[in-house]
């Protein structure tokens, strides 16, 4: 059975979370910029895909989707003390080296039955100028296997986003929310390449926007 929202408990802790510490830095630090929030399904599990630049992205697309999303995190980051409960809090589910596509499929599938927002990152990998140049299809092949919908998200600076000491330099930040995409209606690779690379070109559409 699919739940329509996230446990309320996460719910919860993100928001407090959300509005005491990540807001004001995106609002102040980073001077953000957020288009589209109308798009996004408050309710129900979703594959939320996006463009990759910086370690920064997770938080900045689920406090500009308006709900927790989840994401795949290396194993080792659930030993960290303190980093355990924030991402625990945010969705973030453990994925072991060297199984890392069957383990964040599994993963992936068990958020959205949870009523989990999925993040994916649509090319698998960082970036360097946050343009998709090589979409990969994991993203569709959850969304079919789900029967969920898709939403492409692009985000525009955190490329430019460097570290200084204990801190970062302050770029201005701009998310956009596309419109939501039908899952695909089989797990054939022929549909599952046409929608990985629709949801390619209208975050790259959204990318040349720029600020």
């Amino acid at each position: 059975m699919t739940r329509n929202r996230e446990p309320v408990k996460n719910l919860v802790l993100y928001r407090l979370l959300k509005w005491s510490v990540i807001v004001p830095i995106l609002r102040f630090y980073f001077h953000s910029n957020i288009y589209g929030v109308e798009n996004v399904p408050q309710q129900g599990p979703l594959v939320i895909v996006s463009n990759h630049a910086s370690d920064l992205d997770p938080p900045i697309v689920s406090v500009s989707v308006r709900r927790p999303v989840a994401y795949m995190a290396k194993e080792e980051l659930f030993d960290v003390p303190i980093l355990k409960q924030i991402i625990n809090l945010y969705g973030a589910y453990p994925v072991k080296r060297g199984s890392a596509d069957r383990s964040a499929i599994r993963s992936a599938m068990n958020s959205l039955a949870e009523g989990w927002a999925a993040g994916i990152f649509l090319q698998g990998t960082r970036t360097p100028d946050g343009r998709i140049t090589e979409p990969k299809l994991g993203a569709a092949l959850i969304a079919a296997k789900a029967k969920v919908p898709l939403l492409p998200v692009c985000i525009w600076g955190t490329h430019a986003v460097k570290r200084q000491g204990l801190m970062a330099n302050s770029v201005p930040i701009t998310v956009r929310i596309g419109q939501v995409i039908p899952p695909p209606e089989s797990t054939k690779k022929e549909e599952l390449e046409l929608i990985s690379q629709k949801c390619a070109d209208i975050i790259n559409k959204m990318h040349d926007l720029g600020r």
